[in-house]
């Protein structure tokens, strides 16, 4: 029976991956913190554990101690990692720094597995403009340095599904009538539903392949006002105001939400980072390797899956 490591098992894409190695009845640990909301991980199959990434002789101890009472993990995927913080020097502490302790510990204890999976973003790629992209792109580089380790960097795109709060807040925007798009200039925009990335992640795992990295998307490219007008049609909402924010105005509106968020103490999903990211005009990439290397297709389109994702957020009274 395979024994599986899942990091960031708590969050929104963490939880799915536990989901479906729980379904193939794998032993099953789950990376989480002391302050982790363990909600969606209420199976009595899971065991924890809370990794000390920030200290090495800590972290040393920890995984060397499973190794001797547990063996090591058969398989990884390293899924933590920060999306949004107040301080920006945070994103590459934990990002890069912290997956860089992980995979040279790991090294030095013998506990490396049949295969690590870096959960990376497609901001990391082309010359990353935004501080979360270089972070994910410093960890990729590390990761790719290292001679002989067995892993696969996965690249997926916007994520969306049930559970996903930064989405929910243009769903939330648009029931209420109003349909808001950053830029006077069309944005091309990839999307991924997180059961077909948690698929990926498996795929990968199981595939034959090596020191590889793969895009993730549903393998489609959709415009900005096509996006809005499948959450239109899944929300069943007709008549909405449009507007079309000019950049500079989001730029502002970007710091105002930054300075805000300091002054409560808590990050805000809009901030200078993240307007880097909403400034981009093509989010376009190619899937072809991972469909015809990994067998990969998604289940899910767009449409598809913003229905399912409408259906859940409504269930659980989120909508």
């Amino acid at each position: 029976m395979k024994k599986i490591l899942i990091t960031g098992a708590s969050g929104f894409i963490g939880s799915f991956l536990v989901e479906n190695a729980l379904e193939k009845e794998w032993v099953v640990w789950a990376g989480i913190r002391k302050s982790s909301n363990l909600k969606y991980l209420q199976n009595a199959r899971i065991s924890f554990t809370d990794l000390n990434y920030s200290d090495k002789e800590k972290l040393r101890r920890q995984i060397k101690y499973h190794v001797i009472q547990f063996g090591k993990w058969d398989y990884i995927i390293h899924n933590a990692g920060l999306t949004k913080s107040l301080h920006s020097q945070d994103f590459d502490k934990v990002n890069y720094l912290y997956t860089k302790h992980f995979i040279e510990i790991l090294q030095e204890v013998n506990a490396i597995p049949d295969k690590f999976i870096l959960m990376s973003s497609l901001s990391a790629y082309a010359q990353p403009k935004s501080v979360y992209g270089k972070s994910k792109w410093k960890a990729e580089q590390f990761l790719k340095s290292q001679t002989g380790f067995p892993y696969i960097i996965l690249r997926p795109t916007g994520v969306y599904g049930p559970r996903d709060k930064d989405y929910l807040i243009l769903l939330k925007s648009v029931k209420k009538g109003l349909e808001v798009t950053a830029g006077l200039e069309a944005q091309k925009l990839t999307f991924v539903y997180v059961k077909d990335l948690v698929k990926a992640a498996f795929l990968a795992l199981e595939s034959p392949f090596k020191e590889k990295t793969y895009f993730v998307t549903d393998g489609k490219e959709y415009s900005d006002t096509a996006y809005t007008q499948i959450i239109k049609n899944a929300l069943g909402k007709e008549r909405v105001l449009k507007l079309r924010i000019p950049l500079w105005i989001v730029k502002t509106a970007s710091v105002l939400a930054e300075v805000f968020s300091i002054i409560i103490g808590k990050a805000s999903t809009l901030n200078r980072d993240k307007y880097k990211i909403i400034k981009q005009r093509d989010w376009t990439c190619d899937t072809l390797p991972l469909e015809q290397e990994l067998g990969f297709h998604a289940d899910f389109d767009l449409e598809h899956g913003m229905r399912e994702c409408v259906e859940w957020y409504t269930a659980h009274g989120w909508l």
